[in-house]
């Protein structure tokens, strides 16, 4: 395992003392990794929302193309979203 110098500002480093000195964790490593693999476990997520979002952004565009949309008058738009609400929650 490699060995790496990381330097932390002081308010952070109490932090890490002090889930040491509670017992949650060993050492400064342990508390490094664990927050790193949060990091990395958050990293993940926010890709994977990324890629849903470019997703519904690619189906959307194809459907506006294939003229595959509603078109609704400002007017009417809190009807038509309160319908579609009702919609999806027959649907759940």
């Amino acid at each position: 395992m490699a060995t790496h110098n990381v330097v932390v500002p002081k308010p952070m480093e109490q932090s890490i003392d002090d889930l040491v000195n509670t017992g949650r964790y060993q050492n400064f490593s342990e508390v490094v990794r664990a927050g790193i693999r949060m990091l990395l476990e958050h990293e993940a997520a926010e890709a994977a929302r990324l890629e849903a979002l470019r997703n519904a952004t690619s189906v959307g565009i194809m459907q506006v193309e294939a003229g595959q949309y509603d078109e609704i008058d400002p007017i009417n738009l809190a009807a038509y979203l309160e319908n579609l609400g009702r919609l999806a929650g027959d649907k759940a």
